[in-house]
């Protein structure tokens, strides 16, 4: 028997105990069954010693909440906190553990003796896990990590020459129209500035709120890189977001703003022409070539994309993972410019990427470098109170702050839960007299119920709209004139949605939607015989490149023009729709209600947000922001206890990670 096996003989048995509280914690729902069962594989390996036990659990379960790493800090200070257990689960652990380090210092000793960890800097033997620095990984996110940092940096510090004369003459153009009364106290122009600052490097980031005008800002990005472009018709644009759904918004954001963009410019930039080249947005796994067998895909560092810029939009909804990917997979001298909102909620998988690169995008700090080159290429310079030297990737990102599109009593919400201001909420919902805004306190399922049915004073409508439509089929019509109807039915669904922030019990998405389809049933407006039935909406769980459906896709089952009795689910394609026979869908949910999370991208005429009767740590300050965000003219909010909204405000997401350190690191090593 060799030392390692002789080692494991000796000390697994005195690890038992332990494994065995582990696993009686993923009985109680403390920790997953894949969280105790990973610290019992590790053991076999070797990785028996009761810290090391320990710190594998956590960063298992850590892993699955969303967290890229475990930082040993935390575990020293409050690890009770850490995994949002009491004082006597984490007491019992210890018991059990026989003891454990309550040091930083003495849990990074008890990790660097593990054969099993590398340790950043040391030569490489493939172990599974990694620590740098005072972070604890799983390899394949400490190698995610690095990568993501090191890309981008490179990217950052790819210098572009730019005629700032041109840049500035186009600028003058493109932005020319007259500042709103909202606007005048801000003299910077951010936009623009958006803009300039995209032109002279291989990435940018443009983050702000709803109404900030993203995608308006990046139609005049794109209207920029073809004027300035020596041939821009040959340059290859491409489209993505992390749902259907928001690439379809994408899309349609920018071929609009690029339409009224090609009346005023004119003949001196064929932008309608150019426009027709770019071809339709796409999710991020349809634009990687998703492989549904393996995580890896067709397009990577080995087979790029061949695109000269990439878009993405919503990008805080990328995952860690994903933005690996697709930074391996772009070409070197490609331009990649990130859309998105840094305060809505991350990716439900692991890894807060945007919010990571956006940390500090509020107070600028942008360098003499910089304030140089804006002054020359668009005639802006940022206030004192944005300069500074934030770092490399800071010169290339931009927050845009004047809120253009949205409806007032619901931007004042959602400001107030994004500072965290739990007083200034209650009084926007309690005192709000324009109908925009309403409070059901103490609600229950019957409200829902009512809302769905009917909407309410200020915001009315419901599902009843799609419904009635449904009623009104028409029959022995065209193709075109059926599918017509098919996209008003559509676009009448999407005025309106419940959206709720857990999936279980009474309040969340399965008991809802369960209780909607019973009543929409019983007052006559659906004919629910069945799984499938006319009317039923639905969300694509799954990629499917067979059927042409992606995650998130949203659709409704209608009946089939040529063969009534069969089903067809009919999805809007931007300005058309598609469908698909429902038989062929097999990873469905109805959708009447969705989680928050799989409503980014989205938006609706009156949004409804259900929060749970019970404490979970899913409610969050982040959650409610992205849910009130959802809402362009009417917001309700449903609690059937009123603490929920102050608990959720209160609490935050706050996701560990090494990515800002890994920036530094990769920022000083390419000066």
């Amino acid at each position: 028997m060799n030392q390692a096996l002789q080692h494991q003989a000796l000390e697994l048995p005195a690890a038992l105990p332990l494994l065995d509280l582990l696993d009686s914690y993923a009985d109680q729902g403390l920790l997953s069954r894949l969280s105790s069962a990973f610290a019992r594989f590790m053991g076999t390996l070797g990785m028996t010693a009761p810290a090391q036990t320990v710190a594998c659990a956590v960063l298992s379960e850590l892993e699955r909440r969303g967290h890229s790493c475990l930082r040993l800090d935390f575990l020293a200070d409050d690890p009770a906190a850490l995994l949002e257990w009491n004082a006597t689960q984490w007491q019992d652990l210890c018991a059990a553990s026989g003891t454990l380090p309550e040091s930083l210092a003495a849990w990074r000793v008890a990790l660097t003796s593990a054969a099993q960890v590398l340790q950043a800097g040391a030569e490489d033997g493939q172990q599974p896990l990694v620590l740098d620095g005072d972070r604890l990984y799983l390899r394949r996110y400490w190698r995610d990590e690095s990568l993501v940092a090191r890309a981008l940096i490179e990217r950052a510090a790819q210098a572009r020459v730019v005629d700032t004369a041109a840049a500035r003459n186009w600028l003058g153009k493109l932005f020319d129209q007259a500042p709103s009364a909202s606007e005048q106290n801000d003299d910077t122009d951010w936009q623009k500035i958006a803009c300039a600052i995209a032109l002279r490097s291989g990435v940018s980031i443009i983050t702000g709120g709803p109404g900030t005008g993203k995608t308006y800002t990046v139609a005049r990005l794109l209207a920029l890189l073809f004027a300035m472009s020596s041939q821009p018709q040959q340059l290859r644009v491409a489209l993505a977001a992390p749902t259907g759904k928001a690439a379809a918004r994408l899309k349609q954001a920018i071929d609009g703003a690029l339409q009224e963009l090609d009346q005023r410019v004119g003949a001196a930039l064929p932008l309608a022409a150019l426009a027709e080249r770019i071809g339709s947005a796409r999710t991020l796994h349809s634009l990687l070539g998703a492989r549904g067998d393996t995580r890896s895909f067709i397009h990577h560092a080995g087979h790029p994309l061949e695109v000269d810029v990439l878009i993405v939009d919503e990008a805080s909804m990328v995952h860690l993972e994903m933005m690996a990917a697709l930074l391996a997979a772009l070409p070197v001298g490609a331009m990649l410019i990130l859309l998105g909102d840094k305060d809505q909620l991350a990716s439900v998988e692991a890894g807060a990427v945007l919010g990571d690169l956006c940390r500090d995008a509020e107070a600028g700090g942008y360098d003499a470098n910089t304030v140089a080159y804006l002054e020359a290429s668009c005639g802006e310079q940022p206030g004192s109170e944005f300069l500074g030297d934030a770092g490399t990737l800071a010169q290339q990102t931009v927050m845009l702050r004047q809120v253009r599109r949205f409806s007032e009593p619901i931007g004042a919400l959602a400001l107030a839960v994004n500072r965290g201001d739990a007083v200034a909420a209650t009084a926007c919902l309690r005192d709000d007299s324009t109908g925009a805004l309403f409070w059901l306190e103490q609600a229950q399922q019957r409200d829902v119920l009512d809302l769905v049915l009917q909407g309410r004073a200020g915001a009315t409508g419901g599902y009843r709209a799609y419904l009635e439509l449904l009623a009104q089929r028409p029959v022995d019509v065209s193709q075109a004139d059926y599918e017509a109807w098919a996209k008003t039915l559509l676009l009448a669904f999407d005025t309106f949605r419940i959206l709720c922030a857990v999936r279980e019990g009474d309040w969340g998405v399965a008991g809802l939607n369960l209780a909607i389809e019973k009543e929409l049933d019983s007052v006559g407006l659906i004919a629910k015989r069945g799984e499938w039935y006319a009317g039923r909406p639905v969300m694509v769980g799954r990629n499917d490149s067979g059927t042409g459906v992606y995650n998130g896709d949203i659709g409704v089952a209608l009946p089939d023009p040529l063969r009534p009795q069969a089903l067809r689910v009919y999805f809007l394609d931007g300005e058309s729709v598609r469908s698909v026979l429902a038989t062929r869908l097999r990873y469905v949910a109805t959708a009447y209600a969705l989680t928050v999370h799989k409503a980014q991208g989205s938006e609706f005429r009156h949004t409804v947000l259900v929060l749970p009767s019970v404490s979970t740590p899913v409610l969050t300050r982040e959650l409610v922001y992205t849910g009130i965000t959802r809402a362009r003219a009417g917001f309700t909010l449903v609690s059937p206890q009123s603490a929920m909204l102050e608990e959720a405000i209160r609490r935050r997401t706050e996701r560990a990670s090494g990515l800002r350190e890994l920036l530094n690191a990769a920022a000083t090593g390419s000066r």
